[in-house]
């Protein structure tokens, strides 16, 4: 059991906890959730002894273990990664104890006094050893290091080697192997993909103690939590339920909150109404005084409940071609190791494709590819017509100049925006008025992350390839930013390990396996059902194997897209011409409008009739060409999906 009695808790000039109580029995699986800067680390903190309370008292039952998962990069030490685990776990220090007393018994002779001591305290030790599963212990660390995507599942792998990202996953690999009586994970899945996640949640499924949870991802809270605790203002509000029923209780509460402020309005008025009416009549000056304290308190109340209704959205975007992005037989290499393999990838206007695989499968790099920043080593990648991109990398350098200051860096950006809109979305990603003055150098990875996607916001594009745009953001600013994607008008391609994210906005995934690129068409849940009957699917000749090498894999993938090229051919021989000609149709209207908005044709009256005639011609040629197209694209789609 854990109790939070009557908390507070001062940092510097702000109160992060006021009075704040809450329980947590034994067994309990609660999602914390919060704004950022609510304070839900420093709670987490709290509880493991690094801050403590300027009032009231955090009560821990003393029997219980207690593991903890900081965002914080942990430092591991000069160690093997299966060393470090058994270091974690106390099995390391067991193994040494027992290795100690076996050279002691060996080194007396004879059954005196002393040796029955060492054979009975080794016998006691080897117990104990056995119990907390220290002979299945390497089996147990393999199997979570190999769920948690490491390829070196023994644990031979020296941690100064590693990096900021696969560090993380040993301390996390840690926490589950010793499994402790309450697990506090704050962020856990910022350094996965989304295969090593979903083992994660299936493991953290069984888990027997007590959960407490911070991630932004709200699916993985969804299937994790049955309770949810909401932190603001400095106190706890529990809600029965996951981040969904969260979400649906709370939108009832504030439509409540809605309905008792439009009645206030109305009071209020009334009020006025009566104040205005009787001010200057001695006989209700009582009543008038009355009133006009009641005025008082009802404007205290509204600018109690005065909240921005804050809406992100791209700027309109001007229309690019049919074909935005063809990929044609990239091979992509660093040094020896090839990357991408003879890929062919078009993307269509309109389509939002999700970019999924295993870490280092080559999301990033395709990213890359085909955003212009990097070249293949073979093979081309090229842009359709009057196509705009803006590229958000995970890597900050990237996105930002960092001698200027937020506000330099935000007005770098030509666009339509006026400077009042600016500083709206500044504030939607969290920067403060005296943040507008920091220079972009000084500024956290998060905050870095934010500035860079408020500059893509602020683009005026067509296309947006976007690698892991949602790290460093609230729910509530990444359902903004959601929102604003799904609304968009143009292209994008996303590297996301956010599961809802990308089963709201995708609508094609590709898949990056092998160095080969496998289309799904549909959203993340349909990629995983149809990459599940794939898998289970037998006689299959293009599917290869759990235990098929890397150079079969490779050759199912190459005999899959011969077949798939064989029978698209002739479709293909009808189709791009068709794109070419519904391509020059469009231009077509687009000089007939312009010329029709022209004062100088306008006082023509037969050239206005000609070009209505024209106008209207293109769009009867436009309207049969793209229901041409969508019938051989359906065709192609079919072909895809059976072959």
């Amino acid at each position: 059991m854990i109790r939070f009695n009557s908390v507070s808790l001062v940092l510097g000039a702000r109160d992060i906890f006021r009075d704040l109580s809450w329980s947590i029995p034994d067994g309990s699986r609660f999602g914390l959730v919060g704004d950022n800067g609510a304070g839900k680390t420093t709670l987490l903190r709290m509880l493991v002894g690094e801050h403590h309370p300027d009032s009231g008292a955090v009560e821990v039952t003393p029997s219980a273990s207690i593991g903890y998962l900081p965002q914080d990069l942990v430092e591991l030490g000069d160690t093997t990664v299966m060393e470090y685990l058994k270091e974690r776990s106390g099995t390391g220090s067991m193994e040494r104890e027992l290795r100690r007393l076996e050279e002691q018994i060996s080194a007396l002779s004879g059954d005196g006094r002393d040796h029955r001591t060492l054979l009975r305290r080794h016998q006691q030790l080897e117990a104990l050893f056995e119990h907390r599963g220290g002979y299945a212990f390497e089996a147990l660390a393999s199997r979570v290091l190999h769920g948690l995507g490491f390829r070196d599942t023994k644990g031979a792998t020296p941690c100064p080697e590693l990096s900021g990202g696969w560090k993380m996953r040993v301390s996390l690999a840690a926490l589950l192997v010793t499994s402790p009586d309450v697990l506090l994970l704050d962020e856990p899945t910022n350094h996965l993909d989304t295969e090593s996640m979903e083992w994660l949640e299936n493991y953290l499924s069984t888990f027997r103690g007590s959960l407490i949870l911070i991630s932004h991802d709200r699916r993985f809270l969804d299937n994790l939590t049955k309770e949810t605790a909401e932190l603001a203002n400095g106190r706890i509000t529990v809600y029965r339920g996951g981040y969904s029923v969260f979400r649906e209780q709370k939108q009832r509460n504030e439509e409540l909150m809605e309905r008792q402020r439009k009645n206030r309005e109305k009071e209020k008025a009334k009020t006025m109404e009566f104040i205005e009416t009787f001010r200057y009549k001695a006989t209700k000056a009582s009543l008038v005084q009355s009133r006009i304290r009641q005025l008082d308190k009802m404007q205290e109340m509204q600018e109690q409940d005065a909240g921005k209704t804050v809406r992100i959205r791209f700027p309109e975007c001007h229309r690019s071609g049919l074909d935005v992005i063809r990929v044609e037989n990239v091979t992509h290499r660093y040094g020896d190791n090839t990357v991408l393999s003879n890929v062919d990838l078009v993307v269509r206007r309109g389509s939002k494709v999700a970019l999924v695989g295993v870490n280092g499968a080559g999301k990033s790099t395709l990213s890359r590819l085909i955003s212009r920043v990097e070249e293949p080593t073979e093979g081309s990648v090229k842009w359709g017509h009057n196509v705009r991109t803006a590229f958000f990398s995970q890597e900050s350098a990237d996105n930002l100049r960092y001698s200027r200051t937020v506000w330099e860096e935000t007005l770098s950006v030509e666009s339509d925006c006026a400077d009042q809109r600016r500083r709206t979305l500044l504030g939607c990603f969290l920067f403060t008025a005296d943040d507008l003055s920091k220079p972009v150098g000084v500024l956290s990875g998060g905050e870095k992350s934010r500035l860079a996607l408020l500059k893509i916001l602020l683009n005026q594009t067509n296309l947006l390839v976007l690698d892991e745009p949602s790290n460093h953001l609230d729910i509530t600013t990444r359902e903004l930013f959601q929102q604003a994607l799904r609304e968009y008008a143009g292209t994008v391609i996303l590297v996301s390990h956010d599961r809802y994210f990308l089963d709201t906005i995708a609508d094609h995934v590709v898949e990056i396996r092998d160095g080969g690129l496998i289309e799904y068409p549909g959203n993340y849940t349909d990629f995983i059902r149809k990459r599940a009957e794939r898998e289970t699917t037998e006689g299959q000749p293009d599917k290869p194997s759990g235990q098929a090498s890397g150079w079969d894999r490779k050759r199912f993938e190459a005999e899959r897209r011969n077949r798939i090229y064989g029978k698209k051919k002739s479709i293909r021989a009808e189709l791009d011409p068709l794109e070419e000609k519904i391509t020059e149709q469009e231009e077509e209207l687009k000089r007939t409008e312009a010329l029709l908005c022209d004062p100088a044709t306008l006082a023509k009256s037969e050239k206005v009739t000609e070009l209505m005639r024209r106008r209207d011609q293109a769009a009867r040629n436009f309207e049969a060409m793209m229901k041409r197209w969508e019938e051989l694209m359906a065709r192609i789609e079919e072909i895809e999906s059976s072959v």
